[in-house]
């Protein structure tokens, strides 16, 4: 089944309406959902890749941005049913991480399909505080911000142009990370795996273990060379190892849950103690 919600872009160049397994994937903060088609030639066609689409980028540029969780919420949510229809997996890097994990509760809430698997990235557990409130920053404060995130381009910085588009759509996005209020809740039903970048400085050892708080399942941590934005220098692996966490439930026929399946949480403790170090 498909949509013509514009929350949805489908990624694949060829209807993938026979494919096995859903995977949405949820960007960050000022970017949008084509960041992810690159990615369309690293899965089997058993695999339908869906980006998620915030307003006011791309082809929503007209519309308005949101700025909370719960405005985000509401209309996502209300969109998505149509595609649960299939088994399916969230990914999603910083706020786009906060984002599908909040989803994740607000459809088991609704008592619809939950994910059978929820990879967060960049990102610290949902009950971290942020250190700083970035976006309501002055605008040159903010820029340093992103030069010192490595994750802008300096021509972009020193382009007002392009800066008067996108600072906006930073903040938006930013400030539904920054206001964000946790509620605590039962577990999550999935299995929960963290990805991270070795030298992101935007995260910590104890955040980033803080999400396996959040499931009844299996829980593991996966580091990646590079910075916050690991997920475009280390593309290929990060794909790679997706592919791999979805294997399992591509080979099972009922796609049937189980912690047999898993059996690395220990590893995943592992690495986030080495990331401690």
């Amino acid at each position: 089944m498909e949509t013509s919600s514009p929350w949805f872009v489908f990624l694949n160049e060829q209807s993938r309406r026979d494919a096995e397994f859903r995977l949405f994937c949820f960007h960050y903060a000022g970017s949008g959902g084509s960041m992810f088609r690159p990615w369309t030639k690293w899965f089997s066609e058993q695999v339908e890749l869906i980006a998620v689409q915030l307003p006011g980028r791309e082809n929503r540029l007209d519309e308005p941005l949101l700025e909370s969780m719960e405005l985000v919420m509401t209309p996502l949510a209300d969109a998505l049913p149509p595609l649960l229809d299939k088994p399916y997996a969230f990914f999603g890097h910083s706020t786009g991480a906060l984002i599908c994990f909040e989803l994740a509760r607000v459809l088991r809430r609704r008592g619809l399909p939950e994910p059978r698997l929820l990879i967060v990235s960049g990102q610290d557990g949902p009950g971290a505080k942020p250190a700083v409130i970035r976006h309501r920053l002055s605008d040159p404060e903010f820029i340093e911000v992103l030069r010192g995130c490595s994750g802008t381009p300096d021509v972009v910085l020193e382009n007002p142009a392009l800066l008067e588009l996108l600072l906006p759509r930073i903040r938006a996005d930013g400030a539904v990370y920054e206001t964000y209020c946790y509620e605590p809740q039962e577990p999550l039903n999935c299995r929960i795996v963290v990805f991270h970048g070795f030298e992101d400085k935007l995260v910590n050892s104890v955040g980033l273990a803080s999400w396996e708080a959040e499931t009844r399942d299996s829980f593991h941590c996966y580091g990646f060379p590079g910075n916050h934005f690991f997920l475009h220098d280390a593309e290929e692996a990060v794909v790679a190892q997706i592919n791999q966490e979805l294997e399992a439930f591509l080979t099972e026929p009922a796609c049937s849950e189980g912690r047999q399946r898993y059996g690395a949480v220990d590893h995943g403790r592992r690495a986030l103690r080495a990331h401690a170090e």
